[in-house]
């Protein structure tokens, strides 16, 4: 496993306020952390803790409230066409274009990035072999199995080979074959020296693939470290029992 290098991410004292009828939903609450090259940094907390409002931030399809969010040294809201540059973003929502085989929506997104049509058919090889999808790459997405729409989503989203990673509870009902294939893959981004965020409710996915974690709870960062200082932390084996010990804790603390 390689030496994590260079911070690539930089986020600072990020908020995003939701404002309804009802006054404002705090969804993000004061966050700040790094990634760097080379490592997975997961943002691991339950459902509608906040950490996909963070991602999708860091993906500026979001405008945080407050707070900065620097990636590859582009600020998410100064240079966000930069950002885009430089990152894959890749949700368990798979949003692919139904009429489109496998290799054209990796070809139209490989255009999207301004490729060429030489360098879209080399790197769309590559992948394709890759992530195993050479029987179903040329039929339609909307022909595809729910596995099969997502390693198309995973191609599409690393044709222009980005340095920065970003993984929104990607395997979210998949089966356990296709999870496997996908965190697999994951590590074989931290292989290639990339920096991964990896973002999921599942502790024990967590705790294999993750360098560092922050727990989020209620849109606020609980605690940092890497898995096994997390639970020496908590005085558990198991990461869940550390979440929610260290919630507790932290909650006795600031009490």
């Amino acid at each position: 496993m390689p030496v994590p290098g260079a911070s690539l991410i930089e986020v600072r004292d990020l908020v995003k306020v939701f404002r309804g009828k009802k006054g404002g939903v705090r969804a993000v609450d004061g966050v700040s952390f790094s990634c760097r090259k080379g490592e997975i940094f997961g943002l691991l907390g339950p459902n509608g803790a906040g950490k996909t409002t963070t991602l999708r931030i860091l993906s500026t399809s979001l405008k945080p409230t407050s707070g900065s969010a620097v990636l590859a040294g582009h600020d998410v809201l100064r240079e966000p066409n930069d950002v885009r540059k430089k990152i894959g973003f890749l949700s368990g929502a798979t949003g692919l274009y139904g009429r489109l085989t496998g290799r054209e929506m990796i070809a139209y997104f490989g255009r999207l990035h301004g490729m060429s049509e030489a360098a879209i058919r080399e790197r769309t090889d590559r992948i394709v072999q890759l992530l195993g999808m050479a029987e179903f790459a040329d039929r339609r997405n909307d022909k595809l199995s729910t596995g099969q729409k997502q390693k198309v989503s995973i191609a599409r989203t690393i044709v222009h080979d980005p340095e920065i990673m970003i993984f929104d509870e990607p395997t979210s009902g998949l089966d356990v074959i296709t999870s496997r294939t996908i965190v697999d893959f994951i590590r074989s981004c931290r292989e290639e020296g990339k920096c991964v965020v990896f973002s999921t409710h599942i502790m024990s996915e967590a705790r294999k693939l993750c360098d560092r974690i922050v727990l989020i709870h209620k849109g606020r960062l609980w605690a940092e470290g890497t898995p096994a200082e997390l639970c020496a932390r908590a005085g558990t084996e198991d990461l869940e029992d550390a979440f929610i010990k260290l919630v507790q804790l932290d909650r006795e603390e600031t009490a």
